[in-house]
């Protein structure tokens, strides 16, 4: 495990809603998964993705993005037709091997452990690291989730005297959440993807996503100070938000480390 972060004071996470937010991290602003279209459906494979709530913004309240972390591209409630239009006007999207594909000459997909660096803008020693980190999205093996859901990556950002920030994306594997414990724990912010969705047709009603108590597990896993839920509300396949979170944190003694961000 690392050591921990110099700096570990907690810097604001703004949230838009669905799995969207913004954060300064060493004078770099970075976004996450960009969903700002309005309700409405969105056909994806096997099911239709509901969305019941529009964003708390929209692109033009984000000023400069120079980097977006996008867990994957496939389905719409991960990157909607807004997402689409903001990432042409963005440096460098990183996602998966095959969103890296797809996404065109400014993206760059992440395989497990693999990093890019970035010049710092706070003028601060050293650079940036970005790393790629397991997800699945789903229950089960990669083999078996994949062909259904496709790939997801996460992400951890590091670097000298800088907190290390870990951003889930859709991933329900606990698993995953453990080999990345065991080579960046403890961690000082965790942007953890929840909500606890799933679907009838799809793994028998199986989590594709974890689920509040699940989060809460993945806090101590990680050792994580604080945890920053995303992906738990706007959307008709979560069957858990801020209220579940809220109860199962405190049931495991984390009351304290959860942080719903800056809203609007």
């Amino acid at each position: 495990m690392t050591s921990p972060s110099v700096q570990t004071s907690p810097f604001p996470v703004r949230v838009f809603g669905g799995p969207t937010a913004l954060f300064d991290y060493a004078g770099l602003r970075f976004l996450t998964d960009p969903t700002f279209d309005g309700p409405g459906d969105h056909p994806a494979p096997a099911v239709v993705l509901t969305k019941t709530a529009g964003p708390d913004g929209s692109p033009a309240d984000l000023g400069r993005v120079d980097v977006v972390l996008l867990s994957h591209d496939e389905h719409a409630d991960n990157l909607d037709t807004s997402g689409r239009a903001l990432l042409t006007d963005v440096p460098l999207t990183l996602t998966t091997p095959g969103g890296g594909e797809r996404l065109g000459e400014t993206a760059t997909g992440l395989a497990d452990w693999q990093s890019v660096e970035f010049e710092r803008r706070d003028g601060g020693p050293g650079t940036v690291t970005v790393t790629g980190v397991p997800a699945i999205h789903g229950p089960g093996k990669r083999e078996e989730v994949e062909p259904i859901c496709g790939q997801v990556v996460g992400f951890v950002l590091s670097g000298e005297g800088l907190p290390t920030v870990y951003v889930s994306g859709d991933n329900a594997s606990l698993g995953a959440v453990k080999e990345i414990a065991e080579r960046f724990a403890p961690v000082d912010t965790a942007l953890l993807f929840a909500g606890a969705p799933r679907f009838p047709d799809l793994f028998d009603g199986g989590l594709i996503v974890l689920d509040s108590a699940q989060a809460a597990q993945a806090a101590k896993i990680l050792d994580a100070a604080r945890v920053v839920p995303l992906h738990y509300d706007s959307w008709a396949h979560f069957t858990e938000g801020g209220d579940e979170l809220v109860a199962a944190f405190a049931t495991a003694g984390l009351a304290d480390r959860l942080d719903f961000g800056v809203r609007g």
